[in-house]
């Protein structure tokens, strides 16, 4: 639809859907009110209101501004440089025991692998070790029908009484029972870990005003929310184009065997955030395929925007205000051939994401609502792919995956199958 639109109306122009004025503001000109405006103005509540029966009441957009303001401070603090440097180590950890579980040769569906590794990590890192050691199987089966509840109709009619509704309903209710099983072991015993749920147990709100079982349960399945799907779409299309492209396959372990000589075997977050190479590998894969398509704002009041060309628009209060990552993100007078996978186009002379300004690169969003857990997304993704990097050869024996548009978070359609051979990387 956008790239229908976009070259007859250009950058910005509203579209009637399903009886609602949507105003779209397409590129770093025109969205930057988007991003830096308060909450007074361009307000997240409304359009994002269909999250509620997942993610419980009192939480995020069931809750009033200032609230949600702290609520986000939680997050912040448990995701601080202190806190990934022992999510690292449980990342590392996770992924050593995963593949070390397969043979010394064979055929996997890489994204059914990376699926099944991160929300394994995520339990660990996030919803503790009582889950990950005790409880996997069945949390995880409780979050797939959270997950299935997740549907297009849901975003229109969130309580809809339908099959899938009513299991999402039963799971949050078994999910909430759980966690407050285990908050209450915790507090019994005295018990104190390093994950998520440990922060928001210990958490306050300014008035003094302890988290509550509700809150902290609801928090926990936004959070999972928020990082598993990105996670794991995010790493498997980064496998898929390095396995594509010889070249930048070529500079990754390169990179690897830099650190490897340096370091020896270790793998830790300092050691991760010596991966540029890696890591501009990943945001390029999430510049082409961001998982959020499409960002969403309710307009309080009127304001202007200026396209590149010197055009003026005003938007006017009431309509709902989107703008496009997958669009944004391959505009091409900002990315030179913007359909093609080009990690060097973020390195040092080049770096087209900042020739534009602010909020050319928005796979993670930006400004007052930038996403929380970019740090520790890349980092999970980076502990991933240096160990399979360091241990296998891989290559892709099903075509090159395509786009599954029919899923709320954007993905990956079908298999993605890759042939392995265990190997310790060669240092020659």
């Amino acid at each position: 639809m956008l790239r229908e639109e976009y070259p007859k109306l250009g950058s910005v122009f509203t579209l009637n859907i399903l009886n609602k004025n949507i105003t779209f503001l397409i590129g770093p000109e025109v969205s930057a009110h988007f991003f830096k405006a308060t909450e007074s103005d361009l307000s997240q509540q409304e359009v994002y209101q269909f999250n509620v029966p997942t993610f419980g009441p009192g939480v995020v957009f069931d809750v009033d501004y200032s609230i949600r303001q702290e609520q986000f401070r939680f997050f912040t603090e448990s995701l601080r440089v202190n806190k990934l440097k022992g999510y690292v180590d449980q990342m590392v950890m996770e992924a050593e025991e995963y593949f070390s579980k397969w043979g010394d040769s064979g055929e996997v569906d890489l994204k059914y692998e990376l699926e099944h590794l991160i929300i394994l990590t995520a339990s660990r890192c996030l919803l503790g070790q009582e889950v990950r050691n005790k409880l996997f199987d069945d949390v995880s089966a409780l979050f797939h029908e959270l997950d299935n509840g997740m549907l297009p109709i849901s975003v229109i009619f969130p309580y809809l009484p339908i099959p899938a509704h009513r299991r999402r309903d039963q799971a949050r209710k078994k999910l909430a029972g759980i966690f407050a099983s285990i908050i209450a072991s915790r507090k019994q015993t005295g018990n104190s870990e390093n994950d998520m749920l440990q922060c928001f147990m210990d958490s306050k709100y300014k008035d003094g005003r302890p988290t509550t079982e509700a809150e902290v349960t609801g928090l926990l399945i936004a959070a999972l929310f928020a990082g598993q799907h990105t996670s794991s779409i995010t790493s498997t299309w980064t496998g898929a184009y390095l396995l594509r492209h010889k070249e930048f396959l070529s500079a990754v372990l390169a990179e690897q065997k830099t650190l490897v000589r340096k370091h020896g075997n270790k793998v830790d977050h300092d050691i991760l955030s010596e991966m540029d190479v890696l890591y501009r590998c990943i945001k390029e894969a999430l510049r082409l395929h961001p998982p959020l398509i499409m960002l969403l704002r309710s307009s309080h009041s009127e304001f202007s925007v200026a396209t590149r060309e010197g055009k003026e628009y005003d938007i006017p209060k009431g309509h709902i205000v989107a703008t496009s990552p997958a669009f944004a993100n391959r505009l091409p007078h900002i990315y030179k051939d913007p359909d093609t996978y080009d990690p060097d186009r973020f390195a040092a002379g080049r770096e087209e994401d900042k020739v534009a300004g602010a909020f050319s690169y928005i796979s993670f969003g930006g400004g007052r609502h930038g996403c929380l857990g970019e740090p520790f997304a890349y980092l999970q993704i980076k502990a991933i792919w240096s160990h399979l990097l360091r241990n296998f050869e891989l290559e892709l024996i099903s075509p090159f995956p395509e786009i599954d548009w029919n899923a709320m978070v954007v993905g990956v359609k079908g298999k993605v199958m890759v042939r392995y051979k265990r190997r310790q990387l060669s240092m020659n």
